[in-house]
């Protein structure tokens, strides 16, 4: 559909990828992953034609059809929602009213006459290219997409200027889904939604007819839409077959490769430069050192990349609180006719990692503000535990900060132990690099602001963590020092985030804000979803107490894992059957041609191949016995 030949692009004096070599298929599922600032976004405005190579060719196949979603920007106007749905319709409402016009008409003629057969034939056709195209249905199709991306029908008749930025953002969504164009690219489609929502997403994309180019910071959302990821690092554009987690492994596979080569080559190199230096004034040896003078021109010096920066922070630990946190023994919350929920009773134990889970408008941020006491009761009682300190990181955290003072000098204040290496790789972890932790405060975005809020906070954490959406505004990199920083971290989390991998690595427990009341689960989101899906019954407890989820069920089977993961390791484990297949067969065919003596040369170079197909033999058999034992169990 779309080629890249020797592709670059600059931004200003800097490059941030050159010779990238790229066919896109008609079924492509790819993941453009890199660190912020290497040119993703603009990787993909390049192949929607926004964006010209400053290198390179591009070339698009007659007649495609690209779908662009931007991270943020865009706005609607002037229509309904359900208006603005069916606009992606045009033509075939089009077709709809002609067809409906051709009606009347041949209720009017004679249907012996050249004009009726000349409409009845236009009719047959309109109606034959209206059927193929599902026009019958597109009101469904309407209502499925804007029910999944979490518009309820009462959404449907209000004025799309009625909605905020990241609904805004949603409805751009659904139209691009209901257009279907033969390349979808989709730049943070998960930024502005909710757990529900990022699930659907997966559902529909799964089954997408068409090509699909996307750039996320949520991995597991990556792990189960993508079969292909491409990633931009060190300015050039590299490939890998498989989703996120098989990206990350073959890169670490691809590093060793390297620098196993690189060993090698060096040594070669000492080899023949300690000959040369040794042997160079002896004129019996001066055909042999010219030899090797000119191996040595001739070898193409393998060069190591940098490394990329992995940031650890040791964040101080709180002090130790009471084995009980908190307790809700009842609570109600209203906002006047409006109730949010009621009869919530539960306990929040010591060490407690809670992720607070619902539809958007369901109360999670209104649950973690009664918490964080910010919000009175409605009704009921909320008892804080000896000695609890709760810390309450809100979604527009940034209006408490000095928007006078510069990030480091605050940061310096905060944490007086911590030394200027140690607060300025914080900084970078929450992607502010080299001049930008002398920035004041009040010249950064929203967006900043609170990443910078968030990495305050966690210098010098209270003991009972209150984080509501603290992964937004983060990539992958800072998600992993928040993750890990919490997951060292000896207080009590109570969290909303829409990012499933963090939620499923940092979670102990959920809990559920439906239909006006807190549900208890034990375990992680995957293990909620697994009793939501039909697993053992769970109901909202009083009082719950934390534990580790059972591995097996009350009649000793194994327990259910997500039907997508399921999916995953059966499909993988058939790619591996193929792969097992066509080495055996390779090396079968390498081994043939060995009895047939051609040259030392060949025979030599077979001999590697055989060598080399065999180890990945032995991989791929390995991998196959690890998979078949996991889906086993």
């Amino acid at each position: 559909m779309i080629q890249l030949q020797g592709a670059g692009k600059r931004f200003g004096h800097k490059l941030l990828f050159e010779d990238c070599d790229w066919l896109i298929t008609p079924k492509e599922r790819t993941g453009l992953v890199g660190a912020n600032g290497t040119g993703k976004s603009t990787l993909l405005k390049i192949l929607c034609g926004l964006e010209s190579l400053d290198y390179g060719s591009i070339s698009f196949a007659r007649g495609i059809s690209q779908g662009y979603l931007p991270q943020d920007g865009l706005s609607l106007t002037g229509r309904t929602v359900f208006a603005e749905c069916m606009s992606v319709f045009q033509d075939l409402r089009e077709m709809e009213q002609e067809m409906e016009s051709l009606h009347h008409k041949l209720a009017e003629l004679d249907p012996a006459g050249a004009e009726y057969a000349a409409a009845s034939d236009r009719l047959h056709h309109i109606d034959s290219e209206f059927r193929n195209r599902d026009g019958y249905a597109i009101e469904a199709q309407v209502g499925t997409v804007l029910n999944g991306l979490g518009f309820g029908k009462e959404d449907w008749g209000r004025r799309t200027e009625e909605f905020s930025g990241g609904w805004q953002m949603r409805l751009a969504l659904a139209k691009l889904l209901l257009e279907k164009p033969n390349l979808l690219l989709l730049d943070e489609p998960t930024n502005h939604l909710d757990l529900e929502a990022r699930n659907w997403l997966e559902s529909y994309l799964a089954g997408y007819p068409n090509a699909c180019i996307l750039i996320s910071h949520d991995r597991y959302f990556l792990d189960v839409t993508v079969n292909r990821t491409v990633e931009i690092w060190n300015k050039k554009v590299n490939f890998y077959t498989g989703n996120y987690e098989s990206y990350l492994r073959q890169k670490g596979e691809r590093k060793a490769q390297l620098e196993a080569a690189y060993r090698n080559q060096r040594e070669r190199i000492e080899q023949l430069e300690a000959f040369i230096n040794r042997f160079r004034a002896q004129a019996t040896k001066a055909k042999q050192v010219q030899s090797r003078i000119k191996e040595l021109d001739k070898i193409e010096r393998i060069e190591i990349p940098p490394d990329e920066q992995t940031i650890h922070f040791t964040f101080p630990q709180p002090k130790p609180s009471g084995r009980i946190v908190a307790e809700f023994k009842d609570v109600a919350k209203s906002y006047g006719q409006k109730h949010v929920f009621s009869g919530a009773s539960f306990i929040i134990e010591r060490g407690d990692r809670i992720a607070l889970v619902g539809i958007n408008g369901a109360g999670k941020s209104t649950l973690i503000k009664l918490l964080a006491g910010a919000e009175p009761l409605t009704a009921g009682s909320y008892t804080l535990g000896h000695n609890v300190t709760p810390d309450y990181f809100a979604q527009d955290q940034y209006k408490e900060l000095d928007p006078e003072a510069r990030m480091l000098d605050d940061l310096s204040s905060a944490a007086k132990n911590s030394t200027q290496t140690q607060l300025r790789s914080l900084l970078g972890s929450f992607l502010f690099s080299d001049d930008d932790a002398f920035k004041r405060i009040g010249v950064l975005s929203g967006g900043e602001r609170n990443r910078y809020a968030l990495a305050r906070m966690l210098l010098a954490p209270s003991n009972f963590l209150l984080l509501d959406e603290p992964t937004n505004h983060l990539d992958m990199r800072a998600k992993d020092v928040l993750l890990e920083s919490l997951s060292k971290y000896t207080g009590t989390v109570v969290f909303v985030s829409h990012d499933r991998y963090f939620i499923d690595n940092l979670a102990t427990r959920i809990f559920e804000i439906e239909d006006g009341h807190v549900h208890v689960f034990p375990g992680n989101y995957e293990d909620y979803l697994w009793r939501k899906q039909g697993g053992p019954e769970t109901v909202a407890q009083s009082v719950a107490a934390p534990g580790p989820v059972p591995s097996r069920d009350s009649n000793g089977a194994g327990k259910r894992v997500n039907p997508m993961k399921l999916q995953k390791l059966r499909d993988r484990l058939a790619a591996v059957e193929k792969q097992v297949a066509a080495l055996e067969s390779e090396i079968a065919t390498h081994e043939a041609a060995l009895a047939d003596f051609k040259s030392v040369e060949e025979t030599v170079r077979l001999n590697e191949l055989v060598t080399a197909r065999r180890r990945e033999l032995e991989s791929r058999v390995a991998e196959w016995e690890s998979l078949s034992a996991e889906l086993e169990a």
